[in-house]
């Protein structure tokens, strides 16, 4: 068992991974739970971007989208995605890899009424990652959509959340020198132990 103390201490990966969230909530000026999340096409030609991670779960990371979006549909394609969290202000960041699945039952609805109203109504009214003619159209479509639906939209069938499982969890923090502290926790398949390894810097 490789030798972790202090911010790697603990034998659940998912509550390292909380803690330093908690920890970064607090230092970082915006969005400390903005996570670039890479895909592959078809083809195997890569995609990131960034996203907001809104939960982590007691073995999965949960981020929303519309379903319709080139991330999802690399997403559903593959069953696979990556993602960083990095905070400058800790130097601190968190690599997952993993299987990915839709959250499109109650838990998704739930996250969708917590959103604000305009929020709910522009996931309606957005298209995502399609050509967009102007930004007045864009507001047009918002405004349709608001008489449509009215002050409680229900959430749309084509937005909801993806459940990363990883198979694999990298902690590293910033060390003197650029002598970094590394440690990986990776396993084979989802219902397997974990194996953790320092890795060099």
């Amino acid at each position: 068992m490789p030798d972790r103390d202090g911010i790697f201490a603990g034998d659940d990966p998912f509550v390292i991974a909380r803690q330093w969230l908690d920890e970064a909530v607090k230092a970082e000026i915006n969005d400390p739970n903005a996570i670039s999340l890479a895909t592959v096409d078809a083809t195997g030609m890569p995609n990131v971007r960034m996203v907001l991670l809104k939960d982590i779960e007691p073995d999965a990371f949960v981020f929303y989208t519309n379903y319709e979006s080139r991330k999802a549909v690399e997403i559903e394609q593959a069953g696979k995605a990556a993602f960083v969290l990095h905070w400058k202000s800790l130097a601190r960041q968190v690599r997952v890899r993993g299987l990915a699945s839709k959250e499109d039952g109650p838990i998704a609805d739930a996250y969708y009424q917590s959103r604000s109203l305009k929020s709910r109504l522009g996931a309606w009214a957005s298209q995502q990652s399609q050509p967009l003619k102007s930004r007045a159209t864009l507001m047009a479509e918002v405004a349709k959509v608001t008489v449509q639906k009215g002050t409680d939209p229900k959430r749309p069938p084509f937005w909801g959340g993806f459940r990363i499982t990883p198979l694999e969890i990298e902690f590293w923090s910033d060390g003197a020198f650029r002598l970094h502290d590394r440690f990986r926790w990776s396993r084979e398949a989802i219902d397997q132990s974990w194996e953790i390894a320092r890795l060099s810097p």
